[in-house]
C-alpha cells in the first residue's frame, strides 16, 4: 500500500500538517539531554554514532537480527535496518554508556508514552501498544499501566 501512503504523506504536506518525530532524553551531570530520530546536533554525536556502529557489529556478532518487518518505509532491507539503528532510544542510549562510568544504570525517557495518552483522549479512541515489558491501554488520557512505566525505565 506504498501509494496510499504516498498519497496520505501528499496531503498532509500540502495541508501543511507536520509530523513531530519522537524524542528521549536523559538527564547526565545535571543537564538534560534531548535526541530525535538521526540526530547528529548533539556535541558528541560522532562518539555517538561510532559507538553505536561498533555496537551493532557486536549485536550482529550475538546473533541479534533486527525486527524490519514493522518499517513503514518503502525501502531496501538494508536502508531499513540503518533506520532502526538510529532511533532517538537508541542514540539517548549509546551517549549514556560513553558519558557515564561503568556499571552505572540508564534511564532513558520518550515522549510517546505521555503522547500517546493525549492522543487517546482526543481522539476518544482506546489504544493498545506493546512495550518490552507489558501492554499498555490508553484510553481518556490514561494508560493501564498507572505510568509505572516511568519508574521502571
Amino acid at each position: 500500500m506504498w501509494h496510499e501512503a504516498a498519497t496520505i504523506r501528499k496531503a498532509m504536506d500540502d495541508q501543511g500538517v507536520v509530523k513531530k518525530p519522537g524524542s528521549s532524553w536523559m538527564k547526565v551531570e545535571r543537564q538534560i539531554h534531548v535526541f530525535l530520530v538521526r540526530d547528529e546536533s548533539h556535541p558528541r554525536s560522532k562518539e555517538i554514532y561510532d559507538f553505536l556502529e561498533e555496537l551493532s557489529k557486536r549485536m550482529k556478532e550475538e546473533g541479534f537480527v533486527p525486527k524490519t518487518d514493522y518499517v513503514l518505509h518503502d525501502v531496501e532491507e538494508e536502508q531499513k535496518e540503518q533506520n532502526l539503528s538510529y532511533h532517538s532510544e537508541k542514540l539517548a542510549i549509546a551517549f549514556w554508556i560513553i558519558a557515564t562510568p561503568t556499571g552505572t544504570p540508564i534511564k532513558v525517557f520518550r515522549d510517546c508514552h505521555i503522547a500517546i495518552k493525549v492522543i487517546s483522549k482526543i481522539v476518544a479512541r482506546e489504544i493498545t501498544v506493546r512495550d518490552s515489558n507489558r501492554f499498555h491501554c490508553f484510553k481518556d488520557g490514561i494508560c493501564s499501566c498507572g505510568d509505572l512505566w516511568r519508574f521502571n525505565s
